[in-house]
């Protein structure tokens, strides 16, 4: 089942990739995307999470702007138009997009009821919100942007949420890193894990920030809490 239809709230449908494990049932991860779609290296996340036993959905986010985007980001032209649709991305109708998928997966009959999220980048940013706008039992948010102009919602979450920042990320200079860091610690259900030396991407395989230190450490950290929160 590589692919799924997903009704929106508005009662329009979009499309999410969908990798399933050898058992064919268990807790779901949902994927989401970067600015990039749903392309290849976010596929394989999402095939490497079937391997380990979940069911791992990333759905369409840029479905409203246009269906199916899947760029590599190796390109300027890919990057130009990476950025055309990030800034023409509306944040709540990606939430309810979340909030739509979420209620999908569970009714899946091959969802053992448990449900975590993880984001990257734009995604982080929307892994974070799904955390504070819905009951998922845990989520993880790798290098999110913008998270300090939602720190009023950080008494919402209630589930395990860790957000992994790096400490090079322009998009997180110190004072906003120093901002979510004190709002965030407000919220003992939250960790928030500071990767020194490290750069925004560092998770994105072939992406040019990569670095495979952080990034095995911080996905060690993301398949603990998912195998904590996640088992029936």
């Amino acid at each position: 089942m590589p692919d799924i239809k997903i009704k929106s709230l508005e009662a329009k449908e979009f499309g999410a990739y969908c990798a399933l494990p050898a058992s064919g049932r268990g807790a779901v991860i949902i994927v989401i995307q970067e600015i990039f779609g749903v392309n290849a290296n976010l596929r394989k996340i999402c095939d490497d999470y079937a391997a380990k036993g979940y069911i791992a959905v990333c759905p369409d986010l840029f479905w409203r702007q246009q269906p199916g985007v899947q760029l590599n980001g190796q390109t300027p032209e890919d990057w130009d138009r990476a950025m055309e649709l990030y800034k023409g991305f509306d944040t709540e109708a990606g939430v309810r997009d979340l909030l739509s998928t979420l209620a999908h997966v569970r009714a899946m009959p091959e969802c053992n009821g448990k449900v975590g999220a993880v984001g990257y980048c734009l995604g982080g940013k929307l892994a974070y919100l799904i955390a504070a706008r819905s009951d998922v039992d845990a989520v993880v948010s790798y290098y999110g942007v913008d998270l300090d102009k939602y720190l009023d919602e950080v008494y919402d979450i209630r589930m395990p949420l860790i957000l992994h920042i790096a400490a090079l990320d322009s998009h997180v200079p110190p004072d906003v890193l120093a901002k979510i860091t004190k709002g965030t610690g407000r919220n003992p259900a939250i960790t928030v894990y500071v990767y020194e030396g490290v750069d925004h991407a560092f998770a994105r395989i072939n992406g040019k920030n990569f670095n495979q230190a952080a990034a095995d450490l911080a996905n060690s950290r993301t398949q603990a809490l998912f195998a904590e929160h996640l088992k029936t």
